[in-house]
């Protein structure tokens, strides 16, 4: 399987700021593993939505996949409770 490249957009670059430093490695760990495995177990995709969503404990990252270009999209990240808002 080939690697992806991965694309986070601005504003998700944004939020990762605001996730405190004890999980924010292995946030950063989980987007990594995504240019692995863009589908990894877990993942689901949201309803009405060409997007997908993994966990890490009370936070979610939302993305796309660019399977024509390779490329994994990083489109949201954050806590539960407001990430679907």
């Amino acid at each position: 399987m080939a690697r992806y490249r991965i694309t986070i957009k601005k504003s998700a670059a944004k939020e990762l700021e605001d996730i405190p430093k004890k999980d924010l490695a292995k946030i950063v760990k989980r987007i990594q593993s995504l240019g692995r495995s863009q589908r990894p177990h877990g993942c689901q995709k949201l309803s009405g939505q060409n997007r997908l969503r993994i966990r890490h404990r009370d936070y979610r990252i939302i993305y796309s996949i660019d399977d024509k270009d390779c490329v994994v999209n990083i489109v949201k990240i954050g806590h539960r409770r407001e990430i679907y808002r």
